[in-house]
């Protein structure tokens, strides 16, 4: 014997295809955000690793440039303490006081451009150092955390929506007064027993 179909029963067969549905695009959605958040991830790493190439090469430039200033101040400190020797050689004058105090403050001049070129050095080195971490930083900052889809939590929160439609439509037959199917197998049961007994 078949039974017609009940509106609770049309509602609830409604309600699971709708969980299933809802099961399918959530999948995609996290899908889709899983997607996305990698690609976020990679943008900010590619993006990192050319702010570090463009650093690297800027402190390169920096301290070949730095290098070639200090050769090209001890070539002309050399070239001039030559021609000061070389002029004192000619005339057949010994190096005297004066010009050994030239010659003196010739080192000292070299020795303080170099100093200072060296200080400036290690201002930009410290720089570019500070640079790196911002760099790293701001990769931090713009990555996001990856959360993988997780399509069991969705298939039981479908599931549990599903029973929470079945088990809000028992309470509601129960409070209009109409027998739920806990209460229809209940009495099922109750009357199968007791048949067996008056027998």
């Amino acid at each position: 014997m078949c039974e017609p179909v009940t509106a609770s029963q049309a509602l609830l067969a409604v309600s699971a295809v709708s969980a299933g549905l809802q099961y399918q695009q959530g999948k995609q959605q996290q899908k889709a955000q899983y997607e996305a958040q990698k690609r976020q991830n990679e943008i900010a790493r590619k993006n990192a690793l050319q702010r570090y190439a463009s650093e690297q090469l800027r402190i390169r430039q920096v301290v070949q440039q730095n290098q070639e200033k200090g050769l090209q101040a001890t070539l002309k400190a050399r070239k001039a303490r030559a021609v000061f020797i070389s002029s004192a050689g000619e005339s057949g004058v010994a190096l005297g006081g004066s010009i050994e105090g030239l010659l003196a403050d010739y080192y000292r001049t070299q020795g303080n451009y170099i100093s200072a070129l060296n200080r400036n050095l290690g201002i930009n080195v410290s720089q570019y150092e500070r640079n790196l971490e911002a760099i790293q930083f701001g990769q931090e900052s713009q990555s996001t955390y990856v959360q993988p889809p997780n399509p069991e939590l969705l298939f039981a929160s479908s599931a549990l929506n599903v029973a929470n439609t079945y088990y809000g439509l028992e309470a509601q037959k129960e409070s209009l007064g109409l027998l739920s199917n806990r209460q229809k197998k209940s009495y099922q049961s109750y009357t199968t027993n007791n048949s067996l007994i008056d027998v």
